[in-house]
């Protein structure tokens, strides 16, 4: 038996194997398999006779004498596979116990079930992909909007590493100008030398911090929240329940009907959102409503887009970037400076949600590769840390080590430094079969 304690490096030599589909009823299920004698163990179920390379041939599975299923079989050998190393895939019936059946069968001839995320953890220490890559793979398996699903694409493509590679070159150039300045100190070096050093220097910080404040990334990956929020009886949770398409809050005539945050997720043109309806703000001395109200608060200083609604009287707006909107136009005229709709009657929806698209799409859409985790933003905030001190360093020697280790912070996120101690951390949350 395993150790759970255990990393999944110290079984690198392992044949391990996994559903690669889902639960549930299915016509076919693939079960896939990676490792050094993984050709012995299909050979095992196919008598022996394992199909060409990379060509899905149909062939009858046994162990022991028993027929286990006739199945699709792909023969994946190294390193032209996912994990780099010797793999193959089982196209099965689908019936759990033609399922378990294989399983025990892959046990028998000396596999073993693999942890989560161990397929694509290989393939990182093979070099098939680096860090961002397997996050990306990650990322790509959870997309649940169109956008998530191409930054995810994008990323795995190399995008990003793409661009983090490209500063670690630059970083590189930068650390032989500078030991040349410590080893030939009195050398006649052209002064260009220090100039374009400090030059560059300054160039890779105004990169660094753009980089940090794009959030289009994080955004996309976790889901845009927008908050829905205004004075009591405006029509926020009518609105809430026009665009989710269902009554997911109570609407009544009643000022202060809704407490508490109600939240649905929504899918709006290609973009996941956390559609949030929240408490009317107002002066109350009602404890309940009073703790409703400073929920509401929260969700406003914290969402990515605030919809704020009126009705009746202009107020100010909740956040300079909320998108103003004046409710029941159908009983008062639009209030100056707001987007005007009636909930009830459906004018001027449509607008509406032109506007909100357009809102949604300057908050996720753009051009580059944007870091799209926390760990990304840890990593360039160090890096971004050395640079500060080598622009700020008076010795040579300390503006070079400096760069040492600006070097090594962006080496930590693709992995091209020893990062051992991030990858349980990393790959523990990925589904089991990746």
């Amino acid at each position: 038996m395993v150790d759970a304690m255990e990393s999944p490096a110290a079984h690198k030599g392992e044949v391990i194997f996994a559903l690669a589909t889902g639960a549930g009823r299915a016509a076919i299920a693939i079960m896939r398999a990676s490792g050094p004698g993984a050709q012995e163990v299909l050979a095992g179920l196919c008598g022996g006779r394992l199909p060409p390379p990379r060509h899905a041939s149909l062939r009858a599975l046994h162990q022991g004498g028993e027929h286990l299923d006739d199945a699709m079989v792909l023969w994946l050998p190294g390193p032209r596979s996912y994990t780099g190393e010797d793999g193959f895939e089982l196209h099965l019936h689908a019936g759990p116990a033609v399922i378990d059946r294989v399983a025990l069968a892959l046990t028998a001839l000396g596999a073993r079930p693999a942890e989560a995320g161990e397929f694509t953890r290989r393939a990182v220490q093979a070099g098939r992909l680096d860090l961002l890559q397997a996050e990306a793979i990650g990322d790509l398996v959870e997309a649940e909007s169109e956008s998530q699903r191409q930054q995810a694409l994008a990323q795995a493509d190399g995008a990003l590493s793409r661009l983090y590679d490209g500063w670690s070159e630059r970083l590189k150039t930068l650390l032989a100008h500078q030991e040349a300045l410590i080893d030939f100190p009195d050398e006649d070096l052209p002064e260009s030398v220090e100039l374009m050093l400090t030059n560059t220097l300054d160039e890779l910080r105004s990169a660094l911090q753009a980089h940090l404040a794009d959030k289009r990334g994080e955004i996309v990956r976790r889901g845009l929240t927008v908050v829905i929020a205004g004075a009591p009886n405006v029509g926020k949770s009518s609105l809430l329940n026009h665009l989710a398409g269902y009554d997911a809050a109570i609407v009544t005539h009643r000022a202060g009907t809704t407490r508490d945050v109600i939240a649905i997720d929504w899918l709006f043109h290609g973009v996941r959102l956390r559609l949030v309806d929240t408490a009317g703000l107002r002066e109350t001395e009602d404890e309940i409503e009073a703790e409703g109200i400073k929920r509401a608060m929260f969700h406003v200083e914290h969402a990515d887009l605030v919809v704020h609604v009126m009705a009746g009287e202009v107020e100010m707006p909740l956040r300079p970037d909320a998108l103003l909107v004046s409710n029941k136009i159908d009983l008062q005229p639009t209030l100056t400076g707001t987007l005007g709709l009636s909930v009830q009657t459906g004018e001027g929806m449509q607008d509406f949600e032109a506007v909100l698209a357009e809102r949604i799409k300057a908050l996720t859409a753009g051009v580059g590769a944007p870091l799209t985790r926390a760990r990304h933003r840890a990593g360039i905030e160090e890096a971004l840390l050395y640079l500060d001190q080598a622009r700020e360093a008076s010795w040579p020697e300390v503006r070079g080590e400096a760069l040492r280790l600006a070097m090594r912070a962006l080496g930590r996120l693709t992995g091209q430094v020893d990062v051992e101690s991030l990858l349980d951390v990393i790959f523990g949350q990925f589904c089991i079969g990746k």
